[in-house]
């Protein structure tokens, strides 16, 4: 027998709570017990004024941004349609179903005002790592360090060469935040060689070919992560270039032993890390052992001898050569001493003509030049350092753990499609980092932390 045809009856009263209709399992309910957001009211109290209308709870707004980051909601229009729509998020923004949602400009409106003014989402983001602290999630013996290219909200066709200079009549906001970090050296100051290409939307986007897909413009996103369970203890954005994710580096370092105390035995990094200044910092500066491939050009492909064939004596300040004379740093006497190492910081090691003209292994050692000479860095005992780690097995051990920051760029890309960046300018660069670091540290919260009686994966 047929049913009878479902007719909706207007009630005239309804017993409806949302808290029933939240599955137990669910991510949020996870989430939503990692989140305090008790300090953010009196956060922006100075950035409120004390007369006119009320505006939208700050808390409301936080809520529903976390949601889109944790979610992979990566339209504010959508999202207010989301939460609208879905008993979930509606209970975790902790509205009934009569609450209205904020317009999606009212993020914008906010965005560039008091949530920039006050560096809110810097202070959500360190409020997360304080929560993973607190349980246990940070170890602080080992932190790795990386960078991953995300795509600007940018086209070429928006662009002009290089040489050419932005144009006076460039205008917007990006074009504005741009100017002010010129000489910022996670930006502008970052390399004095001049970009390809300029982009007149988003200037300070760059234009890149570091990946094996057709060039295009570009931020990177910074991760200082810790060992143990890869929570991200500090995020930083930059230009896409090899001297600025440097930078970012020490930045991190620096601000995670200021703000938490956090004074990591090891860092594991790429050969990206490895130039001798930045491994003579970590080794010299911070007593931090560098677990990172040195970055050297001296190897030779020819056949001929190396620069590892050749002996350094301390004492002596001298190399030895395979052949039993010395390379020294100058072979003349001068009225006026001259500086040993070069602008670049190395010392150049010569051997006599005399000696190289004489000697049976000229050929196999310099056979298009004079004499040989081997290049030595001012911060060489950083780099056999590091050197003399990379044969040990905990570097073995480093390796394989600093796939984890690989991981968190993967997981960002792909689960939080953050692949392509909405906003514009170092500053929009700067939220969506912050709020997508955030989000990976709650997700991570949750997962390792999960609701009582709730089996895990």
């Amino acid at each position: 027998m047929m049913g009878e045809r479902t007719v909706m009856q207007e009630a005239l009263f309804y017993s409806f709570r949302i808290e029933d209709h939240v599955p137990q399992d669910h991510l949020l309910r996870s989430v939503d017990r990692f989140v305090d957001l008790t300090g953010i009211r009196e956060h922006l109290k100075p950035f409120y004024s004390a007369t006119g209308r009320p505006s939208v709870d700050p808390e409301l707004m936080i809520r529903m941004l976390l949601i889109g980051y944790c979610m992979g909601i990566r339209s504010e229009r959508r999202l207010c349609e989301e939460v609208h729509l879905n008993l979930a998020y509606r209970w975790f923004c902790r509205l009934d179903l009569e609450g209205s949602v904020p317009d999606h400009s009212t993020f914008s409106k906010n965005r560039h005002g008091r949530f920039r003014d006050s560096d809110l989402l810097r202070k959500l983001f360190e409020m997360t790592v304080e929560r993973c602290m607190r349980e246990g999630l940070v170890g602080a013996e080992g932190f790795a360090i990386d960078a991953s290219l995300i795509r600007a909200d940018v086209h070429r066709q928006r662009s002009v060469p290089g040489e050419e200079g932005l144009p006076p009549e460039a205008a917007g906001r990006a074009v504005a935040e741009y100017l002010e970090v010129l000489d910022d050296a996670a930006f502008g100051g970052a390399t004095p060689v001049e970009p390809k290409r300029i982009n007149l939307t988003d200037p300070a986007a760059r234009w890149t070919a570091a990946t094996r897909e057709v060039a295009f413009y570009s931020y990177s996103t910074n991760y200082l992560i810790d060992l143990d369970h890869a929570v991200i203890v500090d995020v930083e954005a930059t230009t896409s270039v090899r001297q600025a994710e440097v930078l970012a580096q020490r930045r991190m370092i620096e601000r995670t032993q200021e703000r938490f105390g956090l004074w990591p035995e090891r860092l594991v990094a790429d050969t990206a890390y490895g130039s001798a200044p930045n491994l003579a910092w970590l080794v010299e500066d911070k007593g931090i052992e560098p677990h990172i491939p040195v970055f050297d050009k001296s190897a030779r492909s020819d056949g001929t001898l190396a620069r590892s064939d050749f002996t350094y004596d301390a004492e002596d300040d001298s190399y030895l050569c395979p052949g039993g004379k010395r390379l020294r740093p100058s072979n003349r006497n001068f009225k006026t001493r001259r500086p040993l190492a070069n602008a670049d910081g190395f010392i150049r090691y010569r051997a006599s003509q005399k000696d190289c003209q004489a000697c049976n292994l000229k050929q196999r050692c310099a056979p298009r030049t004079a004499t040989r000479k081997i290049v030595r860095s001012v911060h060489e005992g950083a780099r056999d350092l590091a050197r003399d780690i990379s044969k040990s097995d905990a570097y073995l051990v480093s390796r394989r753990q600093r796939k984890k920051v690989e991981m968190l760029f993967a997981h960002l890309k792909r689960i939080l499609k953050l692949d392509r960046l909405r906003l514009r300018g170092p500053n929009g660069a700067k939220d969506e980092f912050h709020l997508a670091a955030a989000a990976q540290n709650l997700r991570k919260l949750a997962k390792m932390r999960p609701m009582p009686g709730i089996a895990t994966a």
